[in-house]
């Protein structure tokens, strides 16, 4: 079925539009990099490149997401409503819009150099992927996590890449601190995906979905928060590491007294405090991007 201007509703609504929260949390970790990367301002063009592809291409993995899972939704009271599982929006329209989507993303990285375009063929794959691991991962999350981190890697590679199509140009491109900064960003995804999985712990017991709220049981809430420990703990130590000094200190500590408050949504296992967690979780990002972009601009 083609794409259509008559049905721009029901896009919007398959691509989360109304909930900004997906795409903050790819945003702020993304751009944290980038200034990182750049020591400062990365430059308006970079800005443009990476804010307008990190809302596209979580635009598409929620098409692709919600195709791969349609089955699954219908069974779930918080997510039966959505346009592929209700059949408002048909499988072969849905991946239209995502491939779409994913290519106006391309063009975008298309703007950068050699490295930052073959990285993203690797974050591509990984996003396909994720709906898939929680047939088979007992912690599905975690994939999640690489997907959602993957924007650090390719800012380093957008601001200090050459021009080699070789993995020895991506090893140039993409220090080791970038790496140990996308590894402590999983754990942020691992904590805040955590808490949205114990909103459906019910549900996704019952239709057989592996998730790290049913992995971890009765330690999710100890493992939540050993989760933003270790995030927060990684990031002011490279930061530290790399130079950043107490303004990005600040936000590190910022986004720790957000995580405590947390603790205290979670530690019932509500559905409500715990969906409540993960929707404000783009604050504790924008804390650190704060503290990194005022740091650097007051050196």
């Amino acid at each position: 079925m083609p794409l259509s201007l008559s049905r721009l509703p029901l896009y919007l609504n398959l691509i989360r539009w109304d909930r900004p929260a997906g795409w903050l949390l790819l945003l702020w970790p993304t751009l944290s990099a980038l200034w990182i990367a750049a020591d400062g301002f990365p430059g308006w063009h970079l800005l443009a490149v990476y804010t307008l592809g990190t809302v596209l291409m979580r635009s598409a993995g929620c098409c692709a997401n919600d195709v791969a899972d349609r089955e699954f939704d219908r069974h779930v009271k918080r997510t039966a409503q959505r346009p592929v599982t209700s059949g408002a929006v048909p499988v072969k329209e849905a991946l239209a819009l995502g491939a779409l989507l994913a290519l106006a993303a391309f063009a975008l990285v298309l703007s950068t150099n050699p490295p930052t375009i073959l990285l993203s063929f690797a974050a591509l794959a990984i996003a396909l992927a994720y709906p898939y691991a929680k047939r088979l991962v007992a912690m599905p999350q975690a994939v999640l996590g690489v997907a959602f981190s993957f924007g650090i890697p390719m800012a380093f590679s957008a601001v200090q890449g050459g021009k080699a199509w070789t993995l020895a140009g991506i090893n140039a491109a993409v220090p080791p601190h970038a790496w140990a900064l996308l590894l402590g960003n999983l754990c942020w995804v691992l904590a805040y995906d955590t808490e949205y999985a114990m909103v459906d712990r019910d549900d996704d017991l019952r239709i057989g979905i592996k998730t790290s709220a049913i992995t971890l049981g009765r330690f999710d809430v100890a493992g939540v928060m050993a989760f933003y420990a270790a995030y927060l703990a990684s990031w002011a130590a490279i930061g530290h590491a790399l130079g950043l000094g107490r303004w990005f200190l600040l936000g590190i500590a910022a986004a720790a007294a957000q995580a405590a408050w947390h603790y205290t949504l979670i530690r019932q296992r509500g559905r409500d405090g715990c969906f409540k967690a993960f929707r404000l979780n783009h604050w504790v990002g924008l804390a650190v991007f704060a503290g990194v972009v005022v740091d650097l601009a007051l050196r």
